[in-house]
């Protein structure tokens, strides 16, 4: 079931199949244009690049985002009936696909507030379940998700680090687990490993 998925680099995740879907479209290699659905889930700049958007958009796209961004992508040119507006803990059905939205935010650094409204999405798709989670420490409300693939931060200093990610992996058990959010701003492969060390999806 991960056949289906490609982390590109840091957060930025491809989702091929029934629809080409990009999450958090970052230091895209070269104009694809193919999305169906461009998800983004905070305005941090390697989250949200209007450069990288360009890269992977075409006439059609749909773009879920949270409110915080839906002047930016307005201001864009972007016909408003091609913005989902999203507020987290909320489900929605866009098309051919639906999704819900869980919080994303931080319990003890400074960088991702709750009150800013950010958000992880588990999307439907491909008859599967994908928990993208964002930038998130581990929530009380993440720890509730329900997903067969869960791609997860593991780079630490602004979101979960290895051990905490493997500890919401291993709380919410999904079918496969893939690390993100390190190996360019923040994070290692070492940090990739060492998750992966730590999660036991046969529990």
């Amino acid at each position: 079931m991960e056949e289906n998925v490609e982390v590109l680099i840091h957060s930025s995740i491809r989702i091929t199949g029934e629809k080409t879907i990009y999450i958090d479209p970052f230091k895209i290699s070269q104009a694809w244009n193919d999305a169906d659905y461009i998800f983004v889930t905070h305005d941090h700049y390697d989250h949200y690049s209007e450069a990288d958007i360009d890269k992977v958009k075409n006439e059609n796209t749909i773009y879920i985002v949270p409110e915080s961004l839906t002047n930016k992508l307005l201001a864009k040119g972007i016909a408003s009936k091609k913005v989902i507006s999203v507020k987290p803990n909320c489900n929605y059905t866009v098309g051919t696909i639906s999704f819900e939205t869980v919080p994303a935010y931080n319990i003890n650094k400074p960088f991702h507030p709750k009150e800013n409204g950010w958000v992880g999405y588990v999307i439907d798709v491909n008859n599967l379940r994908y928990y993208i989670a964002g930038d998130t420490d581990i929530t009380e409300e993440n720890k509730k998700v329900k997903c067969d693939v869960a791609l997860v931060p593991v780079g630490g200093t602004y979101t979960m680090n290895a051990k905490e990610a493997a500890e919401l992996v291993n709380t919410i058990k999904p079918k496969v687990a893939i690390p993100i959010h390190y190996g360019d701003i923040v994070g290692t492969k070492k940090d990739a490993q060492d998750f992966l060390n730590l999660i036991d999806l046969n529990k």
